[in-house]
């Protein structure tokens, strides 16, 4: 069994302790696929050493070259993206077609921050005095921490990182540690790319034992962070106590309202996309559905129907339509949320049960006649649980919709446009779909939520260029 190590300074090079940790294939959990480090404090010490000492050679280069080697990880990753959409297959339990697809999209997001290379990084502004010339540059905030999870093991990390290095920063990287071997794989394609030592150093795992020092460390002056609430919430506070930039991306509970008037069998397939591909494992997964009165019967029976028939198994099968949860204690957490909404009195239409004892596997889940203030309705599940409520029309709707801490993401079906504006102008979400899916995002767009599902940041596109850099002003006169 293969023993992978840290990215630190330029070199592959093990834990200080020697201690290993396994990585465990959620399809058949007695299969393990490899082992990785263990690190601890000390090797976080040693990767922000070096991102420290890289930084201004880095930070000097000029932003075209730095673009080229972007160009080139991205081609990297390109030509293997085969190989590495099997891995990520084996290590989340996404099917291989969404493992290739959001591999691809991560080479994607390189190639867009490779572009912004040659893209504006000031502007000239009128000055009261004609010989004064009055322009801003941007400049890297320095190192910069990032902080990843595991349900987009390759995509997350690089619009991320990406951005923070084509502005020029430093990055000190700590993955989820139940998808270890596809953050080896867009490390090793960065650095085979020629990204400089110290420039990305990758170290391995717990966040329990590195997050709180990675995130406190005063060389380190951002940090960028996708994952759980609660946890968001303590990185905010520990970087706004020492001045330091944050950049959060949390929970979601995101609705899809269908009226009466919408096209029922699309509204079905994309809310089976929404909620179930990737098992429901997306912070934009669909996971309440707000169907008019009128059309909640014939909805919830189709909906169930097209369920009962997804394919449930090996995500490497070409036949498989969803695949494991990502761990056992996702798988947990799942089966809990399904019996809590048993004992809140929806109704389980179809799904709700563990269905295979070699895997993390649940089948897809659809409850209806759910109480919008139930914990089924409000609290975020992270699976293929989806809760049906109904309302009376679009104002009902948009309440419920908006009647939530998060606001991630959301859709609207409907045929009537009218409807449809006014569900844009005054539903609370960040990314907000007519007639699509709630999940699914283009890379030159900025991405996020509001309320609780954001520290109000966005991501991606040029919204990047906002966290990653600082602003200088410069009053520039003759002598």
């Amino acid at each position: 069994m293969e023993a992978y190590n840290n990215l630190i300074n330029g070199r592959w090079v093990g834990a200080r302790s020697g201690q290993l940790r396994p990585d465990i294939n959620p399809s058949r959990s007695a299969e393990v696929l490899g082992q990785f480090p263990d690190s601890d404090p000390a090797d976080l010490n040693d990767a922000l050493e070096a991102a420290a000492a890289a930084l201004p050679k880095w930070r000097s280069l000029s932003i075209i070259a730095r673009g080229d080697i972007l160009y080139r990880a991205a081609d990297l990753i390109t030509a293997r993206a085969d190989a590495i959409a099997r891995d990520l297959t084996l290590e989340e339990g996404k099917t291989l077609p969404e493992a290739k697809g959001e591999t691809l999209r991560a080479a994607a997001i390189l190639r867009y921050y490779a572009g912004e290379a040659r893209q504006e990084i000031g502007e000239v502004y009128a000055a009261t005095d004609p010989t004064t010339m009055l322009y801003t540059k941007r400049e890297p905030l320095g190192i910069v921490g990032v902080i990843t999870p595991w349900n987009f093991p390759i995509a997350i990390p690089a619009w991320k990182i990406a951005p923070a290095l084509i502005y020029g920063n430093t990055v000190v990287w700590k993955p989820a540690d139940i998808t270890p071997l596809t953050a080896f794989h867009l490390a090793t394609a960065l650095h085979d790319a020629g990204v400089p030592a110290g420039v990305l150093n990758l170290v391995y795992g717990r966040g329990s034992k590195l997050g709180n020092v990675l995130v406190e460390d005063s060389r380190v002056r951002g940090i960028s962070f996708t994952g759980s609430n609660g946890v968001g919430r303590r990185i905010g506070v520990a970087c706004a106590t020492r001045g330091a930039k944050y950049q959060l991306e949390m929970g979601g509970k995101n609705a899809a309202v269908v009226l009466a008037d919408a096209d029922l069998e699309l509204a079905v397939e994309m809310t089976i996309r929404g909620a179930m591909r990737s098992t429901g494992q997306k912070c934009t997964a669909t996971s309440r559905v707000i169907v008019e009165q009128s059309i909640v019967g014939a909805f919830t029976e189709a909906l169930a129907e097209r369920c009962r028939k997804l394919v449930v198994g090996d995500p490497l099968d070409s036949a498989t339509y969803m695949g494991p949860l990502a761990s056992l204690d996702q798988q947990k957490t799942v089966l809990d949320y399904i019996e809590i909404g048993r004992q809140e009195g929806a109704r389980l239409v179809t799904g709700g049960t563990q269905t295979d004892n070699t895997g993390f596997f649940v089948s897809p889940t659809v409850f209806t006649a759910v109480d919008p203030h139930s914990r089924l309705a409000t609290e975020e599940i992270f699976g293929p649980v989806v809760a049906v409520v109904p309302a009376t029309g679009l104002e009902q709707a948009l309440q419920l919709a908006n009647d939530s801490s998060f606001g991630l993401s959301t859709a609207v079906f409907t045929k009537d446009l009218t409807k449809a504006l006014r569900f844009v102008d005054e539903v609370e979400c960040g990314i907000i779909h007519v007639n699509s899916e709630t999940a699914g995002a283009e890379p030159h767009v900025p991405f996020g939520g509001m309320k609780e599902s954001s520290s109000s940041s966005r991501e991606q596109g040029k919204s990047a260029r906002e966290f990653y850099t600082q602003v200088k002003t410069i009053y520039l006169d003759r002598s």
